[in-house]
């Protein structure tokens, strides 16, 4: 395979404008572009995540999901695109399930904590909600596959659950949250 990026810098770009997987250029804050922005900072933090005492049980199934959202972010780059398959997501359901099972049920709200991979995780969560609201928002005035929306608001769920996979495999206990209401 040939060099896909020869030149870093085009200065194509110098006027507010970025150019899409088809060849079309866009402003550099449209929603489209703010959407893929969402996916790759997404993904960005699931690298940090990785760099952390991530237990082995989720290695491959958080490196899966950063080659989806690479997947996703060509999906978006490329108007019309499809290559994320409802199989990613039935993944995903089943990873949840299976680590699910595993953790005590929930009877309080949980803050983000623990351990500091676990506060990692939760991070990932909240900036997958993000992006999954400004896909919503893109998918309002442009099309997007269903299977992404499907895609990013199972994938938060899963990483509320590897969250407290995290903290139980710690050995640390989740943070729970206290109202003040007596």
């Amino acid at each position: 395979m040939g060099n896909r990026l020869s030149k870093i810098y085009t200065r194509t770009g110098d006027d507010g404008s970025t150019g899409l997987g088809d060849g079309s250029r866009i402003n550099k804050d449209s929603l489209r572009i703010e959407a893929m922005g969402d996916v790759d900072e997404l993904n960005s933090v699931i690298g940090i995540l990785l760099t952390e005492n991530v237990p082995d049980i989720l290695v491959d199934t958080l490196t899966q999901i950063q080659h989806d959202l690479f997947n996703l972010g060509g999906e978006i780059c490329i108007p019309g695109y499809v290559i994320l398959q409802k199989v990613r997501i039935e993944d995903l359901e089943e990873a949840i399930d299976t680590l699910n099972d595993e953790l005590e049920p929930l009877k309080e709200f949980i803050l983000p904590g623990g351990t500091k991979t676990a506060a990692c995780c939760h991070l990932a969560r909240t900036v997958c909600r993000r992006a999954e609201r400004k896909l919503i928002q893109l998918h309002r005035t442009e099309k997007v596959t269903d299977i992404s929306l499907q895609y990013l608001n199972r994938l938060s769920d899963l990483l509320f659950v590897m969250c407290r996979t995290i903290n139980k495999e710690a050995g640390v206990n989740d943070v729970l949250w206290k109202s003040e209401h007596k």
